[in-house]
């Protein structure tokens, strides 16, 4: 089914139309955002003024337009800060009902808070937990503290970026006064409820929403020299933050619109984000604020799905990369059986090769999701599929990996054929030494393990290793013939050889007949 879904904040209007699956995923279809700055109007007069309700009203009909153009099956729209703080906000709402045929559910804080962890804990992997999870919005601060199984504590504070820098700057860019008043305002907010906060002693500080998103993304930009293109799960140390802080404070808004990976339509709000981001950093004693892309409208979908028992969302917190990468499988129409099979192979070559490689729980996962996407790049051609693979995967939307991750297993599924990684493919250039050196290890296990299953017909039925100072012997059980993948591991094994310092040895047990089969050795070189 399809389900659009309406966030109407208090600085922007947000529409998301999705299509759901059976397994309780879903695919965006479209995304759509107005700024109406509503917050800013209520803060101003306390009530939302003629012009402003027509705006809503205009944009509110436009997205329901939308939605029906869509086909969306449910159209669920909730109103946050402004519309529940407005003195004629009920009012307000029962007009643009009327001459817009939505129905409009204002909900509190709280439940606005409940909604967005909701989004975190199925966007971000939370590992270990539990998490403080804080939504900026234009009208106030969500804070939410919970874990994979769910929220245990939830508040809302009167931090919104909007409010904040209607009420508190005069000047641009900020004076110190004005700095002062945001930093007092922040403080005597963030006191009543830090104790609470620390008590649960979560251990990490994710951000959604705009603001948040622009701070974590010019942060990096600053850090990096490049803009990334998600700061879903991506981290920026309160030093990093600090460095931004001390230029956009300096700046007036224009220049601030300049800067990399800043929103122009941000730059105006972006000291207030700043000084709240600080303050809750310090407040909670934490040194690094994680971005996540997921928020309210996100949270509204998943509460949909969960009403038609469209999903079962567990309590395992790497569930949701599995899910994720399943996801994108499917909707490249992926070759099930040989994925899963490679998927098997790999993890069995892993566990049989431990020795050799040294790599740990997390690089085993990370390498049987590898193998599960290692082909959907057929979905666009089967012709240089390697290479659909690689931008399938940086552009699927996959969530509960950092950036890092995302990027290793873009060179997992665009190198599974041949080649080694240059350092002009951009996703493994951006890679530090380490992780450059882990996807090597990984891609020469993926390579063998899709070589294990070339004829497509699952003739391996278990994969051993014996390994000795100067090679590596497999010993494959096969339930048929296995003379086409005995050949391509002979082509598959070059980089396994180079990267582990020995050379490969093949044992092949079939239909109850022994053969031992020694590749052609070459020269193994050193990791």
């Amino acid at each position: 089914m399809r389900i659009a879904a309406l966030d109407l904040g208090s600085n922007s209007f947000h529409l998301l139309i999705v299509e759901t699956r059976p397994d309780g995923s879903f695919n965006a279809l479209l995304r759509e955002k107005e700024v109406l700055r509503l917050g800013d109007v209520v803060a101003r007069e306390k009530r939302l003024g003629e012009e402003a309700i027509e705006q809503a009203v205009d944009v509110v009909r436009r997205f329901r337009a939308m939605a029906e153009n869509a086909c969306a099956d449910e159209l669920v729209a909730y109103g946050t800060a402004a519309l529940r703080e407005a003195a004629n906000g009920a009012d307000a709402v029962d007009r643009i009902e009327a001459e817009t045929g939505v129905a409009i559910k204002v909900i509190s804080g709280i439940k606005e808070a409940q909604l967005i962890f909701d989004a975190v804990r199925a966007s971000v992997l939370i590992e270990p937990g539990p998490v403080l999870s804080a939504d900026l919005g234009g009208g106030s601060l969500e804070l939410s503290v919970g874990d994979r199984s769910g929220l245990v504590y939830a508040t809302s504070l009167h931090l919104g970026v909007g409010r904040l820098t209607t009420e508190l700057v005069r000047s641009d860019p900020p004076s110190g006064k004005d700095l002062s008043r945001l930093r007092r305002r922040a403080g005597e907010q963030l006191s009543d409820v830090v104790g609470d906060i620390v008590e649960l002693r979560p251990s990490q500080l994710i951000g959604s929403s705009g603001t948040f998103g622009a701070i974590v993304r010019a942060a990096a930009a600053l850090r990096d020299g490049t803009v990334p293109a998600t700061v879903n799960q991506l981290s920026v140390t309160s030093k990093e933050l600090a460095e931004l802080s001390a230029l956009a404070l300096s700046l007036p808004a224009a220049d601030r619109a300049r800067l990399p990976g800043i929103d122009a339509r941000r730059a105006e709000l972006l000291p207030a984000g700043i000084v709240v981001s600080e303050a809750l950093m310090e407040a909670g004693g934490f040194t690094e604020l994680t971005g996540c892309e997921w928020a309210l409208r996100e949270g509204i979908v998943l509460s949909a799905i969960r009403r038609h028992d469209l999903a079962d969302f567990g309590d395992d917190p790497r569930a949701i990369r599995r899910a994720s990468v399943l996801s994108l499988c499917r909707r490249s129409s992926w070759r099930e059986a040989h994925g899963r099979e490679v998927a098997e192979l790999a993890v069995a070559l892993f566990d049989a090769t431990v020795e050799v490689h040294g790599l740990g729980a997390e690089e085993r996962e990370l390498l049987e999701l590898a193998a599960l996407l290692h082909d959907i790049g057929e979905h666009v051609s089967r012709d240089g599929h390697a290479r659909h693979t690689a931008y399938l995967i940086e552009n699927g939307g996959l969530r509960g990996f950092s950036p890092d991750e995302v990027r290793m297993l873009s060179v997992l599924g665009r190198y599974h054929t041949r080649g080694r990684p240059r350092d002009t493919f951009p996703a493994f250039e951006t890679l530090g030494p380490d992780e450059q050196q882990r996807v090597l290890k990984l891609l020469a296990l993926l390579r063998l393990a899709d070589g294990l299953d070339v004829s497509h017909a699952s003739v391996v039925r278990r994969v051993e290793a014996v390994v000795t100072e100067d090679a590596v012997e497999l010993i494959v059980t096969a339930k048929g013939d296995a003379e086409l993948e005995r050949w391509m591991l002979q082509r598959k094994k070059g980089l396994f050889e180079e990267m582990f310092g020995r050379c490969l040895e093949l044992w092949v047990s079939a239909a109850g007949h022994d053969e031992f089969e020694t590749l052609q050795r070459g020269n193994a070189g050193l990791a």
